[in-house]
């Protein structure tokens, strides 16, 4: 990954910044806020349970940090579903608790309008940022085991398809940072969720022979999705780091528990 922020504190994808100048799009680490404890320090969730004094001064640090400041920073309230948010025109002129309403339960957001940040926030789960570099459209997808098992990243990829008439080939994907194969650790039942949706365990899993335990491996999980839509291998950048081994860095429900911090993924078309 690259940094955008002189400070390190927003790191970003170099596949985005080559292909698609006219985007602004960023992962936080934990760097650079005033959270305190579990959320030490730049957490920009407000789903979380932080001090919202602390959110929105971490808020506005990543607003000002970025290159064309949004209209709206759009964080939807997460329930690992599938449900896919589409944002358009019309949202700007909804009253802030009808926009509220339209984000709660929402786990992917898609846009084509400029100015919006469509963000999703994550601790161990998988974010994904896609964008048809054509048809000028943006999605934002959090992808937990569960996401995944359920495929919102295929789904949003559909709407994608059916709605902007995105071709599979002109679409870019990012996988940011979020918890690897080796740390990913699982119950039976949750491989079996994988297993009767027809995911190729032999591709996604392994049994760690020492503990007897299942591992999964969502970023290969979500990685063919992508290329079973026809989303071309030299269109996907993997972050390739764990949140689980790197929780200096980034926040991990599994390190910090339920209760700390958030990684904010945002994505953007520039409206100038």
């Amino acid at each position: 990954m690259i940094s955008v922020t002189e400070d390190n504190k927003m790191l970003g994808f170099e596949l985005l910044k080559r292909s698609c100048p006219n985007i602004s799009h960023f992962v936080t680490t934990r760097q650079g806020g005033y959270s305190k404890g579990a959320y030490e320090s730049f957490n920009c969730s407000p789903y979380s349970g932080d001090e919202s004094e602390f959110v929105c001064r971490n808020q506005e640090i990543l607003l000002n940090s970025l290159p064309v400041i949004p209209k709206q920073l759009l964080i939807p309230y997460q329930t690992h579903s599938a449900c896919v948010g589409i944002i358009t025109n019309a949202f700007d002129e909804l009253l802030e608790t009808e926009k509220q309403k339209r984000l709660n339960g929402i786990d992917a957001l898609i846009t084509n309008v400029p100015g919006y940040c469509i963000c999703v926030s994550t601790a161990d789960c998988v974010p994904i940022l896609l964008c048809d570099k054509v048809n000028q459209v943006i999605a934002v997808v959090h992808a937990g085991w569960r996401g995944t098992v359920q495929c919102i990243l295929r789904k949003t990829l559909l709407f994608m398809q059916q709605i902007y008439h995105t071709d599979m080939q002109d679409v870019l994907a990012c996988i940011g940072p979020s918890i690897s194969l080796e740390a990913f650790e699982v119950g039976e039942e949750v491989w079996q969720s994988f297993h009767d949706v027809g995911f190729d365990m032999c591709q996604i899993s392994m049994k760690n022979s020492e503990t007897g335990k299942w591992h999964i491996d969502l970023w290969k999980a979500n990685r063919i999705q992508l290329e079973g839509m026809g989303v071309s291998a030299h269109h996907i950048e993997i972050a390739g780091i764990c949140t689980y081994t790197h929780h200096e860095q980034f926040f991990s429900a599994r390190r910090l528990g339920v209760q700390s911090g958030r990684i904010l993924s945002g994505i953007m078309l520039n409206d100038i």
